[in-house]
């Protein structure tokens, strides 16, 4: 026994040592963190330092990562939801496919394989990596944009055409062992998937009232990951992908109630597991097959990449992507995936592929793989300045209506402005430099132009020579700060009041010597502070005390600091002794709390000058 743990233990432990050298090393190069791990499994696997010499077993505990990821993307899909995304799934999922399909098939046929082995070809290229291409787009923050909700849309699209796919493989074998699918195995797959439904939709609800009876927290643990690894092997069992099973038993359970508990029990043993999938996708790497044949692999490297990056890209122009989106989601999705080397390897046990060949289409998934990320990142550091330059936005053109105020940046501080503005009668306008912002806004009724406002034309078109103040409401301090010093160059008379994300933006707010700034989050967390005070059982009189004495303080404190906000030494010294003072303080006697009560029982604190708060 004690050597079979240490068969199954010694190659995580020697995986996770180089992940946690390679990793670090890889994100400081700004390759990403898939590309850590792939080279961490190529130094230990045995293109390397052969540390590892079991990749099989590696590689079947890996795959516990993809299964959760599917798990997970389930659980963030409600079926309403997934209906709203029926364009992106079947449209230009059911396109990228099918004319993916076409393309591989026609260009192996072509090439004198024979039917059923370019169908084979054709479909197992047709397939992109989910566990790849989503870490991707988040690492870049892009999954809320288009690349990242058509992106998604495909891969679920793939994910649920690769069963049928599967199940066409013994059709497409010959000779006497090919076997045909019966019906008995067709009906077991429709149970199997039936009695997840069923699971996701009678059982769950009880299990997880034993764990709030029990009150033990790691059997929330157990529940999930029983769920997520259950439903995997039904899946498995029935001959289904357990990447299906997980991702419908996460569909399932997407509308309870419960649904939050999962994902923060899943989501670390997701990321560690994904992350070892692909280590274990750098140690399977035959670099002795690349080395045999490098032309002939690194060409169909190319065509795969440059051949499906070009179909995506014209699908996703006609599903309305400007330029820059278009060609994100063709460079994420344009690799081969996990499921293509499931595919190979299935059809090689079929006796469709020859081992050569399914070997060298392996690889060529592989490094498509292994290439897309480092693509990625040159296309975001090279290209993507230069589409933004030739997808410029044309701004909208404002009729002058003469407002006393301009609002830049209509998100949830503006509209709030914009509201107590309104209800007061005050005329203004208002503008935001998002499209996808301005649309929503305008749906819902509301009033807002699409601009720059850091442009000196948008601001006089937008009524700055007329009106008497501007609101800038950006939430980037950057941005922010360039709004400001170009109201102040070009027109002096108005007087600024803006949004502070920080300390830091507040004091360089001071240095401009605005009419007024508010940092952000300082009245919520205010109010918040009372609130729980008072459930605490603190007096409510006491409680507005305590913040009132805060807030006197720490105002003292940000104008002290603004002298010396650029030397750090300075700053963490006088944040030191501020801290101090502030403990002194909220300890001494209150009687003198009077002269800093409010005027009434309904104001929680007094709003003073809004120039420094």
């Amino acid at each position: 026994m004690g050597q079979a743990v240490e068969s199954l233990l010694f190659p995580i432990v020697v995986l996770l040592i180089a992940a946690v050298i390679a990793v670090p090393f890889a994100k400081r190069l700004g390759v990403g963190s898939i590309i850590g791990y792939l080279i961490a499994g190529i130094v230990v696997g045995p293109a390397g330092l052969a540390l590892i010499d079991d990749t099989e077993s590696a590689r079947h505990v890996s795959e516990l990562g993809v299964v959760m990821l599917l798990f997970l993307i389930g659980l963030e899909l409600k079926p309403a939801r997934l209906w709203v995304m029926r364009h992106s799934v079947f449209l230009l999922g059911g396109a990228q496919v099918a004319l993916t399909v076409i393309l591989f098939t026609g260009l192996a046929y072509g090439l004198n394989f024979s039917l059923p082995v370019a169908l084979v070809i054709g479909l197992g290229l047709s397939m992109s990596s989910t566990a790849l291409v989503l870490p991707l787009l988040a690492e870049h923050e892009l999954l809320g944009l288009p690349p990242g909700r058509d992106g998604l849309g495909v891969l679920l699209f793939q994910d649920l055409i690769f069963i049928p796919i599967v199940a066409l493989m013994p059709f497409l074998a010959s000779g006497e062992d090919a076997v045909t699918p019966s019906w008995q195995s067709i009906a077991i797959g429709a149970a199997c998937v039936t009695a997840i439904f069923l699971g996701g939709r009678y059982l769950v609800r009880p299990l997880f009232y034993l764990a709030d009876l029990v009150k033990t927290r790691e059997l929330y643990t157990a529940i999930a990951l029983l769920m997520v690894i259950g439903t995997a092997l039904l899946a498995d069992v029935a001959g289904l992908s357990m990447s299906l099973g997980a991702f419908l038993a996460g569909v399932m359970l997407s509308d309870s109630e419960y649904r939050h508990e999962i994902q923060a029990d899943i989501e670390p043993f997701e990321g560690l597991l994904l992350g070892l999938f692909f280590a274990s996708m750098g140690m399977s790497m035959d670099l002795t097959l690349l080395l045999s044949a490098p032309a002939l692999i690194l060409a169909g490297v190319l065509v795969l990449l440059t051949g499906k990056a070009a179909l995506i890209y014209g699908l996703a122009k006609l599903a309305g992507q400007d330029n820059l989106s278009a060609s994100r989601t063709a460079l994420a999705l344009a690799q081969g995936g996990e499921f293509a080397l499931v595919l190979f390897g299935f059809a090689l046990g079929e006796g469709i592929l020859p081992a050569a060949l399914s070997s060298q289409l392996s690889m060529i998934v592989i490094l498509s793989m292994v290439a897309t990320p480092l693509l990625f990142a040159l296309h975001e550091s090279w290209i993507t300045p230069r589409f933004t330059r030739r997808d410029a936005p044309t701004y909208d053109s404002i009729d002058d209506e003469s407002p006393a105020v301009i609002i830049c940046g209509f998100g949830r501080v503006g509209q709030i402005v914009g509201r107590i503005l309104r209800m007061r009668g005050v005329p203004f306008t208002a503008l935001d430099n998002s499209a996808e912002q301005v649309d929503v806004i305008r749906r819902f009724g509301g009033q807002v132009y699409f601009g720059d406002a850091a442009r000196t034309d948008l601001l006089r078109a937008a009524g700055a020579d007329k009106a008497k103040m501007i609101v800038v409401a950006i939430s980037n301090l950057s941005a922010s700060i360039r709004i400001v010093d170009t109201v102040q160059r070009h027109f002096p008379h108005l007087h600024i009041f803006a949004r502070a994300r920080n300390r830091r933006h507040a004091h360089l707010l001071m240095d401009r010597d605005v009419a007024g700034h508010v940092r952000e989050t300082l009245y919520s967390s205010l109010f918040l502070s009372e609130q729980l005070l008072i459930d605490l059982g603190v007096n409510r009189e006491d409680a507005r005390t305590s913040l009132r004495r805060f807030l006197a303080h720490d105002e003292k404190t940000l104008q002290e600091q603004h002298a010396v906000y650029q030397d750090e030494a300075q700053m963490i010294q006088t944040s030191r002794q501020a801290a101090k003072e502030l403990e002194g303080l909220l300890q001494s006697d209150t009687d003198d709390s009077e002269s800093v009560k409010g005027e009434g029982p309904e104001a929680p604190l007094p709003l003073g000058e809004t120039r420094s708060l």
